[in-house]
């Protein structure tokens, strides 16, 4: 997995630096009721756990889906992996987006190498019925411009789209909105929904979508009425966090976030009102990038961001 946490850790970034639906308050869908899920990604949170450990996980803290093990459901035997789809079915779990394996971001080579096993991975996936994968757009660049950059993500992401459409799998582009990230390169690259859909209609792959974040979408200045105009079709995966008190949004920083609610700045009520709107279907997962959250053991961990992330659904009453 490319994590953003990693990238931020690392030489690179441092240099560049089953639970009933919820009522949707009268304004949703058809049904009155969200159709999401509250899903667990235990590494966002700090927690390593592989894809069994992260089902038993799901089902002690009252998660209702998990995050895909695309290279793990890779290695498991296709028997294996029809024994855990029935255990997941008959716990009420449903499955939420891998992270996209595959570092577009660097030389020619590096990205070759991870696309050689991905067709594999998507195989294993569409085996396992899991059809939804996601990464994230670095939001500058030290040495291309933004056309240039723009048309290497085209050219690139086009070739894994392809890919993961042929075997049913999406893929879900994150635009990442912090204008204090955006700063440490030289040239800026994409940071709002609006760009991020100009790179996917250009991409051209019915499979391509959006990943949606909360604190993204704060960062980047946005509004409900801007998630209105979306469709669950072109929304692949959302991510759920708050942020900092005391910063604007254009003082936030994209490794320092709260779990979602903890503070109150972002409307997260008007979101996910939006989500229920549109009929948004899929995971619903935190990524506070929080240390204190971190720090926490396992268990501590796991509890606190289902509190969060429930809190946060009781919004719709």
């Amino acid at each position: 997995m490319i994590s953003r946490r990693h990238f931020i850790r690392t030489g690179t970034a441092v240099s560049v630096a089953a639970i009933l639906p919820l009522p949707s308050m009268g304004m949703g869908n058809q049904s009155g009721f969200r159709k999401f899920t509250l899903c667990l990604n235990a590494g966002n949170i700090g927690v390593q756990a592989n894809q069994q450990e992260l089902l038993d996980m799901a089902v002690k803290h009252g998660y209702e889906s998990i995050s895909v093990d695309a290279s793990g459901l890779g290695e498991m035997p296709e028997g294996t992996i029809k024994s855990f789809v029935k255990e997941m079915k008959s716990k009420h779990i449903k499955w939420g987006s891998a992270s996209l394996p595959v570092d577009f971001r660097k030389d020619q080579s590096k990205f070759k190498e991870g696309v050689k096993p991905l067709r594999g991975f998507a195989r294993a996936m569409k085996k396992a019925g899991a059809d939804r994968m996601n990464t994230w757009i670095l939001s500058f660049d030290h040495n291309l411009t933004y056309r240039q950059n723009f048309k290497q993500h085209v050219i690139r992401l086009r070739e894994v789209a392809t890919i993961l459409g042929d075997e049913g799998v999406r893929l879900g582009l994150e635009y990442v909105g912090p204008r204090t990230l955006q700063a440490l390169g030289k040239y800026s690259f994409i940071r709002t929904m609006a760009e991020t859909k100009e790179l996917i209609a250009e991409i051209d792959r019915s499979n391509l979508g959006l990943v949606l974040d909360s604190f993204h979408w704060f960062c980047a200045g946005e509004t409900t009425e801007d998630l209105l105009t979306l469709t669950n079709k072109e929304i692949v995966a959302v991510d759920l966090n708050d942020a900092r008190s005391g910063f604007t949004a254009d003082d936030q920083i994209d490794g320092k976030r709260e779990l979602p609610s903890a503070t109150g700045v972002i409307d997260l009520k008007g979101f996910l009102e939006a989500l229920v709107t549109i009929g948004y279907d899929g995971p619903i997962r935190a990524e506070p990038f929080n240390q204190p959250l971190r720090d926490m053991d396992d268990h501590d961990a796991l509890k606190a961001t289902y509190q969060s992330m429930r809190k946060s659904f009781d919004l719709l009453g």
